[in-house]
């Protein structure tokens, strides 16, 4: 059975769905960080539980990625974003009620909902920008870390003033703001469908993209070249975001607080990047050159705390605008690779299972290193190996690849 089509929404709205979607799928994760130490202090908590905590949202990102694709293709992109926000929403006051189980089960919920969003995102950009694919891409992507930012930003200071469980639930605003929009939007989407179906359907000039026999995404190369990519990616990107604050304050000399708001740069750069790589891909040579590039800058920030820690602040902004660029890279060559929705799901969840179930291993890896060894060199290495895995097997993902 093929992919049910449901007519575009308008550009604007499109673009405006798209944003508000990404800006709840990393909020409600990193806001958790922000009251780490009072979930120690309340709930009595240790460090290893709070690191439970933070680390099962990716777990459910590699385990559940498949079952989340197979969802959205019973509920239709619309439905299933509505009820990614739901499920978020619930999750975020069950996680605030101010108990060990309901953190956990509060936790659960929002990693579920956003595995969910995170196939629909590409989805939603291969459905209604199909001529715009990088440039949404990076605009989803930058989405994405404006939320991260807006969450820690905002979790801090809330949790000073009224507690850590009104910080959490503050958050809870956000998927209601983007059901707003979706609600809406889902409507005219059903108004559509009945339309269409009530009349003939015309000719589609992009029809035979839908009519080409189908080989399972799992034989193609391309699909496994781009799962190793992400892989690297999301190994070098969470392994990183968890211990570099305690690196700069190891290499570098940084009390806990200057090292944890110098770490902020490398998330911040990413913006850069969000933006930078759909430039690179449509006027520089495509997207085999944006993960070369990408992948050499990557790179800079585990090798350059290793030879030279005290430019740690230009390897940070190197290696943040790469890791925004990456992102966008390896889904920008998703949605073209995928020669319909349903592949463009398929392949999307392929290439998220394999990715996020090697970056759970990330903060593990590193850790164990720096334990066994007593320095951070060897840890800082396989994260340079994640970079260059992103960078070559990337671009082996790009060869033959037009646009």
């Amino acid at each position: 059975m093929s992919e049910p089509h449901t007519p575009a929404p308008s550009r604007v709205g499109a673009t405006v769905g798209l944003v508000l979607l990404a800006l709840n799928l990393r909020g409600p994760l990193v806001a958790i960080s922000a009251v780490a130490v009072d979930l120690q202090t309340d709930l009595g908590m240790t460090a290893g539980t709070v690191g439970l905590l933070t680390s099962l949202p990716v777990l459910c990102f590699g385990l559940a990625s498949p079952a989340a694709s197979g969802l959205i293709g019973r509920l239709g992109i619309e439905i299933a974003v509505l009820a990614t926000l739901l499920v978020i929403f619930i999750g975020i006051l069950v996680r605030s009620a101010g108990a060990v189980p309901a953190a956990f089960v509060g936790t659960l919920l929002i990693g579920l909902a956003i595995t969910v969003g995170n196939v629909l995102g590409p989805l939603i950009v291969g459905r209604d920008f199909r001529t715009r694919v990088a440039q949404m891409t990076g605009a989803y992507t930058a989405a994405l870390n404006v939320g991260s930012m807006v969450a820690l930003a905002v979790s801090g200071p809330l949790a000073v003033a009224f507690g850590w469980q009104v910080a959490l639930a503050a958050g809870a605003v956000v998927p209601v703001l983007a059901a707003v929009v979706w609600v809406p939007l889902t409507a005219r989407a059903r108004r559509r469908r009945a339309a269409a179906a009530a009349r003939p359907t015309p000719a589609q000039p992009d029809r035979p993209r839908e009519s080409v026999p189908r080989v399972s995404v799992l034989r193609r190369p391309s699909t496994w070249l781009l799962t190793g990519a992400f892989a690297g990616q999301a190994y070098a990107y969470y392994g990183l975001t968890a211990w570099l604050p305690t690196v700069l304050g190891d290499q570098v000399g940084m009390t806990r607080g200057e090292a944890g708001a110098a770490s902020s740069i490398f998330q911040i750069a990413a913006l850069i990047g969000a933006f930078g790589a759909p430039v690179i891909i449509n006027r520089m040579g495509g997207p085999l050159v944006a993960f070369l590039v990408n992948g050499v800058l990557w790179t800079a920030l585990p090798l350059g705390l290793l030879l030279a820690p005290e430019l740690w602040a230009v390897w940070s902004a190197a290696s943040g605008i790469a890791q925004g660029g990456g992102f966008v890279t390896i889904f920008t060559v998703v949605v073209w690779r995928a020669r319909s929705l349903r592949e463009n799901r398929q392949l999307s969840s392929v290439v998220q299972t394999g990715g996020y179930c090697v970056a759970c291993l990330g903060p593990t890896v590193l850790g164990v290193l720096r334990d066994s060894t007593g320095a951070w060199s060897a840890s800082l290495l396989t994260a340079v190996v994640g970079t260059m895995t992103l960078m070559v097997l990337g671009a082996l993902a790009s060869v033959g690849l037009k646009r």
